[in-house]
């Protein structure tokens, strides 16, 4: 607690007074392009690994970058999802798996978590990517995480589908999916690739648009 108390202080001292006119402007507003759905792991910090600015990312993070699909009962992401498309109006929203994810080993073995009523509830919500990965593979157990991590990206992705206003914008060629997965020991990225229905490098991903930004 000492370092964060320390951290605040020479937030305040540093960065905030280097970036004065940024944080007034803040003061009065935010417009974010992009919402970032990730997890709620310590090692993960969103705007690090963007190397983006405040303002920039509209964040939501939760044990296992979860967004339940859309029902009549709200909950935080629901309502943050709902928020960022409908008034903050985000172009893009990034779903973010990491390597050696807790919530996904969980997922893999439930009866682990018999003494964490509500951590076992949340997690059901990623039940169908452990399903898949038993469809695909025959099988499902702790050697399968990485599989496990990247299918529970993509089921997200599909729950957010089904709330009418992300189905809405996205008809609309207003709003753009993007699957992603943080590797923490080697610093990488790959993104979901439609195209070939697979996890690729980021660079490999987006590199059209990478090109159009350079020049």
């Amino acid at each position: 607690m000492q370092d964060v108390l320390r951290g605040v202080l020479e937030f305040q001292q540093g960065t905030y007074r280097d970036h004065e006119a940024l944080f007034a402007e803040l003061a009065h507003g935010q417009s974010p392009d992009v919402m970032f759905i990730g997890c709620a792991d310590s090692r993960i910090d969103p705007n690090s690994l963007t190397r983006s600015a405040p303002g920039d990312l509209f964040v939501c993070r939760n044990a296992g970058n979860i967004v339940p699909p859309h029902s009549h009962h709200a909950c935080g992401e629901t309502a943050s999802l709902e928020y960022a498309l409908a008034v903050l109006g985000v172009s893009h929203i990034i779903v973010c798996g990491h390597s050696d994810c807790g919530a996904m080993k969980g997922a893999l073995n439930p009866d682990a978590l018999h003494d964490l009523p509500h951590v076992h509830d949340w997690i059901d919500h990623s039940r169908a990517a452990v399903e898949a990965v038993r469809a695909i593979k025959g099988k499902a157990d702790i050697e399968d995480l990485d599989d496990v991590i990247e299918q529970n990206v993509l089921l997200q992705l599909q729950h957010i589908r089904t709330h009418p206003v992300a189905a809405a914008r996205i008809a609309g060629g207003q709003l753009t999916l993007h699957g992603w997965v943080f590797d923490i020991g080697s610093g990488g990225v790959t993104a979901y690739d439609e195209s070939r229905s697979g996890f690729v490098p980021i660079a490999e991903c987006y590199a059209d648009l990478m090109k159009t930004a350079a020049s």
